[in-house]
């Protein structure tokens, strides 16, 4: 059993946090619970899982603590309908038995009324298919990331742009400046069998040639086969620690050459590595820059400020906005709120503006990509 972590404490640093997490799949092997502020009269439960493998906690650590700032925010504030919710965060470590698990868990919880904020690619879409199949009365809202196959699941509610919206945006963005030919590097064999088609598919549509690496034996290895002949812009499709693997081999190299990765690639975390010295690295975000004007991303940075010793990053304003979002939705429910409530109120896809963070689905309950790109500069700086 994994360490409890208190929603309701605040001040949890980094430092703090990472104590209590566990660093590695072999630690979390069954989840924790964080026990929710106390209240004289049941508040409503909201459930986040969060994957916590080693390839994913660099994401998944900044998203939850951006989720558990605006869940202690709002309680503070009063709670929902004047009752503190109770945020209850069960870790799993991104196999399939793990998630298995946390769905056989959720049956249990009768008082909790949706699934917010899952963090990690792969924990999502498999959690997305599970409760589809096994918990169809629940709402499973704003997941982190998930693949354009999650769409169709009739209780997923995503807001933020898929992996395909952003593969379409970097690679589009590319061909407007010019590009005319592009590598796309694969973390694993599961990125390459996912994203493989999609991509080739952009590329195509723009008239941009397209050459694509996996790493057979290893990403380091993969980044020595390059040649003068190799592109020398590059997709990277995986998480952090693949990414370090693969800087590291081209750094190696005399030619420069541009990583273009997508937003489960923490970017705060390259500069504390140094990965990008001879390398510049841009990141597509489905955010907002942290550093932005708009209400919500300043509302973000002042409640972070205040109950977090973090600094703000684009994962944690993920978090931040997925918990906002749970909370205009269920603050507007009409009568008793509980799971059937709550799912009707998410199914509605009603448009909205969320402190300039413009959520406009479609019927097919999928909203409009919002896309922003930052870079590590060769120098370590991140640009917006």
């Amino acid at each position: 059993m994994n360490p409890s972590l208190d929603t309701s404490t605040p001040l949890l640093t980094r430092r703090r946090l990472l104590r209590a997490l566990p660093l590695g799949a072999a630690a979390c092997a069954w989840p924790a619970w964080a026990q929710g502020p106390k209240a004289g009269t049941p508040g409503p439960t909201v459930l986040q899982v969060v994957d916590t493998s080693a390839s994913q906690i660099d994401v998944s650590r900044d998203f939850l603590v951006g989720a558990r700032a605006a869940w202690q925010d709002t309680n503070a504030r009063g709670g929902l309908r004047g009752k503190a919710v109770r945020h209850l965060v069960l870790e799993v470590d991104g196999s399939a038995s793990s998630v298995r698990s946390a769905v056989d868990a959720l049956k249990n919880l009768t008082d909790c009324v949706a699934v917010v904020g899952t963090a990690g690619d792969r924990a999502a879409s498999q959690l997305a298919t599970l409760l589809r199949r096994e918990a169809p009365d629940i709402a499973h809202v704003a997941p982190w990331l998930h693949n354009a196959g999650a769409d169709n699941q009739d209780s997923t509610f995503g807001i933020f742009a898929t992996r395909q919206e952003q593969i379409a945006h970097a690679v589009k963005s590319l061909s407007v400046m010019g590009v005319s030919e592009i590598g796309a590097v694969f973390g694993s064999q599961a990125e390459y069998a996912s994203y493989r088609d999609d991509l080739e598919q952009v590329a195509s549509g723009l008239g941009m040639r397209l050459k694509t690496y996996y790493p057979s034996n290893g990403l380091q290895a993969l980044a020595g086969t390059l040649n003068a002949q190799s592109p020398r812009i590059l997709i990277f499709l995986g998480g952090t620690p693949e990414l370090v693997q693969f800087a590291q081999g081209i750094e190696k190299q005399a030619a420069q050459r541009y990583i273009v990765a997508m937003s489960d690639v923490n970017l705060q975390a390259l500069q504390q590595l140094g990965v990008s010295r001879f390398t510049p690295v841009i990141a597509t975000q489905a955010v907002p820059l942290v550093n932005g004007n708009q209400p919500i991303v300043r509302s973000y940075r002042e409640t972070l400020t205040r109950l977090y010793d973090e600094p703000p990053t684009p994962q944690s304003l993920a978090g931040y906005i997925s918990a906002r979002y749970a909370q205009e939705v269920l603050q507007a429910v009409e009568g008793p709120l509980n799971r059937a409530s709550a799912l009707q109120a998410f199914a509605r896809r009603t448009p909205m503006d969320l402190g300039g963070f413009r959520i406009n689905p479609d019927n097919k309950r999928k909203n409009s990509a919002f896309v922003t790109q930052s870079m590590v500069a060769a120098d370590g700086r991140l640009v917006g």
